[in-house]
């Protein structure tokens, strides 16, 4: 269990994407789009963590922006998969929540990093 709500969120939504990537190749034979998905949404959380360890505050901040990104990226991913009916309204409403709500934590934090600089 991590002590910073961000990395902690950022973890289970990755947890969820490998999940969801994994319900994606093996029920719905989808690999293309849910590659994707994987990537973008796993990377968030790994650039989390290196902003942690960053050398100085325009490092963590280029980290944060990445994840943030990466976070966007992963929307559309969402979005396209329930648009192409491989997700459920269920499905899509609660992973994109997560997404979400992890993408304005990403959101808040750059911008008051980045008016304190």
């Amino acid at each position: 269990m991590h002590d910073n709500i961000v990395l902690e969120k950022a973890m289970d939504f990755s947890i969820r994407i490998v999940r969801l990537y994994q319900y994606m190749t093996t029920e719905k034979k989808e690999f293309v789009i849910s590659k994707q998905l994987l990537r973008s949404g796993t990377s968030i959380g790994a650039n989390i963590t290196e902003a942690l360890s960053a050398v100085s505050r325009r490092d963590f901040l280029n980290k944060m922006y990445i994840a943030f990104k990466e976070c966007s990226e992963s929307l559309y991913w969402i979005e396209l998969l329930y648009k192409t009916e491989y997700l459920t309204m269920s499905q899509y409403q609660s992973i994109s929540s997560n997404c979400t709500e992890l993408r304005k934590l990403l959101s808040s934090i750059t911008k008051t990093t980045k008016a304190r600089s």
